[in-house]
């Protein structure tokens, strides 16, 4: 049978023509594309191919930036809190930065742009009051008040871009690389010279068929500490596209003053965990459509010249958001994006209004995956595994890898690898592409921020982990490869429009006074009288973590009626609990080998039943272990005080079901899956197109007569198969394998 070719993107370089040819024809590439510190020679650019080319729109041109410093990138930075112990308090704001990522900012005036806020009383000091020193880098504020803490709000240029701070501390690159310095194109000369650069680029370079702009305009938020270590990172901020030009017109079109507190937000720099203030959400908008207008000209310049143009989903993506209302205007070929696992492989695939999407997959092909020792194949292989179960359900159109080929080519194992990826991905995408896949349920998970942010719940960036995101990440990615229809709603949604009537399951995850779990969004009386209607005439809820937690009216979880229990948070300690026995056993834990072993996670605690008719399914004291490390059952014998980690609670003719945590895991994915199909009442339809073993799973289309039996793991599997009309056969599958059959 003659190999399948297509739909791959291969990373080169320079000198490196004939393994490039080989590995075009092994791994099936129609195109080639260059990466962040490589070039493409002409001999590899006249391969018979399409060729990508990474374009920077506001990186990368120092030679015209250095002549404009004033219209560099800016971010609204806050000092570290110092305490005031006299009645003058100098405060030196740009302690604890790395200078050479930024500067602060001396051409607008800081009287009329930043802000002096005295933290112990949140009120703003006049600016009368203080005094800048520029030699210094100080503000000095006289009348403070003695033990009131002080913070100063600053703007700053962001002097060095972040990922090419990161790329080139990470290869090592040294002084030969100068560093890319970012501009706005807010600002007249910006503007002027992204348009005709373009222009010129697209003449000088005819073999380029594809521009993958990465991104846009601006970063995400990254800033370092004077170590050279990130200091503050979120993939959603939009803290570095601000400017007192951005502030300015903004006014003219939301009618209102941004402050800088607006994008300060206390410290927290509006995190996507945080509630997003009315201020912050139109600064979103504003920005959104901006970066859309200005955009679209780029990718009409593009169209012009007969290239295709794409974006990177990723470094300065601000402003371009995909399940954003602005993005469509924008006009793009496609998307290509990270892929991490199921959850960003769903995030890239589900993208509407594009022609084509591309995941990369890693590792990318740098030296410290790539090194002696290394066998960089595991990476792949659990890289390519955790993305195929979402593939199954919504594959991309593209696949790719980035970094030095000719690092991956000193890895024959790996190269070996990947073919066999790459055959697989083809083989799946004609079958998958274009057709529904079978869904037993369709699931709304609900938010602060809903449709925007797609698949992105509870995200973090690369290199930070908490314990209490950990506890709610499994949410998404397991998700994205169940056998279920997901959407993404807001609370706005729901207090606007209500609950759309095919909705079968309502997931609320978080912790409480995030933007996932809801906080002063449960003081709507409208949200929580729809949603226990929705469960009361038959839908179903799962609440994760602290879902619809806001202390009022003697509750604080508002839907505690629905889910039949209460956190004790300390008002209620003289009423007793009487309601601790579990169920000997229940549906939703039935493929769970022991219910001592549930890893919740970071859990939560102090969670009580508030009546005999809640279905305890696990109720345990976290603090008593038995002597083989499992946590002892609460009402053993001497074993202490327990809490409640799993329930279920009937609310008229719904259900509502609730989890303590839900980590990503195998175990945790099927006992989402089986506390959706409780919640729903649909327990009699979970075996239509299922696995008896979680670490198998069935993909059915109905619309090509075909389904699949998935190995997610890399050792052998047996499984008991059930079909679309629910008989059963026992199956092995060879490690990693998958299988097609016809219905």
């Amino acid at each position: 049978m003659a190999k399948s070719k297509g739909r791959v993107t291969l990373p080169s370089e320079a000198n490196f023509l004939e393994e490039t040819k080989e590995l075009l024809e092994r791994w099936g590439a129609d195109t080639i594309r260059n990466s962040d510190g490589t070039q493409l020679t002409e001999d590899v650019k006249d391969l018979p191919v399409d060729i990508m080319s990474t374009y920077f729109v506001a990186r990368n041109h120092n030679d015209f930036i250095k002549n404009h410093m004033e219209e560099c990138q800016q971010l609204y930075l806050v000092s570290d809190r110092n305490q005031a112990m006299e009645d003058t308090l100098t405060i030196e704001f740009m302690k604890g930065y790395y200078r050479e990522q930024l500067t602060p900012n001396y051409n607008n005036d800081p009287k009329e742009w930043w802000e002096v806020i005295d933290r112990t009383t949140g009120e703003v000091v006049p600016p009368a009051q203080w005094e800048v020193n520029k030699e210094t880098d100080s503000v000095t504020i006289n009348g403070v008040l003695p033990f009131h803490e002080y913070t100063v709000s600053f703007l700053a240029y962001k002097i060095w871009d972040p990922t090419h701070m990161y790329n080139h501390i990470t290869n090592n690159w040294g002084d030969d690389v100068p560093h890319d310095i970012p501009f706005d194109v807010r600002h007249p000369h910006s503007k002027t010279f992204m348009s005709e650069y373009l222009e010129k680029w697209c003449l000088e370079n005819p073999k380029t068929d594809i521009i993958r702009f990465t991104t846009f305009f601006y970063h995400f938020t990254l800033v370092f500490n004077d170590q050279a270590r990130e200091k503050f990172v979120d993939w959603f901020g939009y803290g570095a596209s601000v400017s007192p030009e951005a502030f300015l017109e903004f006014e003219k079109q939301k009618g209102y003053k941004l402050r800088p507190e607006d994008i300060i937000d206390e410290g927290y720099y509006n995190t996507t965990f945080r509630v997003p203030s009315k201020a912050y959400l139109d600064f979103i908008d504003f920005q959104s459509k901006f970066v859309a207008d200005e955009a679209k000209k780029l990718v009409d310049i593009a169209h012009k010249h007969g290239k295709e143009a794409i974006m990177f989903l990723g470094d300065n993506w601000i402003g371009t958001e995909p399940y954003g209302k602005h993005f469509a205007s924008i006009g793009l070929d496609g998307v290509v994006g990270s892929v991490g696992g199921g959850a960003t492989l769903r995030m890239i695939s589900d993208i509407p209004n594009v022609k084509y999407t591309e995941g990369r997959f890693l590792p990318y092909f740098f030296p410290d995956v790539f090194r002696e020792g290394n066998d960089p194949t595991v990476e792949a292989n659990a890289n390519w595994l955790a993305a195929r179960r979402a593939i199954m359900r919504k594959p991309v159109d593209r696949i790719g890898y980035g970094g030095y080929l000719s690092l991956a080519y000193k890895f024959p194992k790996f190269v070996d690898y990947i073919e066999q990826v790459t055959d697989e991905f083809r083989e799946i995408y004609d079958i998958v592409a274009d057709t529904k896949p079978y869904n037993g349920l369709k699931v709304a998970v609900v938010n602060a921020w809903g449709k925007l942010r797609s698949w992105l719940t509870h995200m973090i960036s690369h290199g930070l982990e908490h314990k209490q995101v950990y506890s709610y990440l499994g949410i998404s990615e397991a998700l994205s490869g169940l056998a279920v229809d997901v959407v993404f709603m807001s609370f706005d949604d729901i207090i606007n429009d209500g609950i759309p009537a095919d909705i079968d399951v309502i997931i609320n995850a978080g912790d409480a006074g995030t933007a996932w779990s809801g906080h002063t969004y449960w003081d709507n009386p409208k949200l929580v009288t729809a949603i226990r209607q929705f469960v009361y005439n038959g839908g179903g809820f799962v609440g994760i973590g602290e879902p619809s937690a806001y202390q009022k009216n003697g509750r604080f979880f508002q839907l505690g009626d629905v889910l039949g229990i209460e956190k004790e948070i300390g008002y209620s300690l003289m009423t007793d609990k009487y309601f601790v026995d579990t169920v000997d056993n229940h549906f939703i834990t039935a493929d769970v080998k022991d219910i001592r072993t549930i890893d919740f996670g970071e859990s939560m605690h102090n969670i009580f039943a508030t009546s005999a008719t809640t279905e305890i399914i696990e109720y345990s004291d976290p603090k008593a272990e038995l002597d083989n490390g499992i946590v002892a059952p609460a009402n053993a014998e001497g074993k202490g005080f327990g809490e409640l980690h799993l329930s279920a609670n009937r609310y008229g003719k719904g259900r509502g079901v609730y989890i303590a945590g839900l980590p990503y895991s195998v175990e945790n994915t099927r006992l989402l899956l089986r506390a959706m199909y409780y919640a729903a009442s649909k327990e009699n339809e979970l075996t239509t197109w299922f696995s008896s073993n979680p670490d198998v799973e069935v993909h059915a289309y109905p619309e090509k007569g075909k389904y699949a039996l998935v190995n997610n793991t890399d050792v052998e599997q047996v499984t008991t198969f059930y079909d679309g009309d629910q008989n059963a056969v026992e199956v092995t599958l060879a490690p990693s394998e998958l299988r097609w059959s016809d219905i």
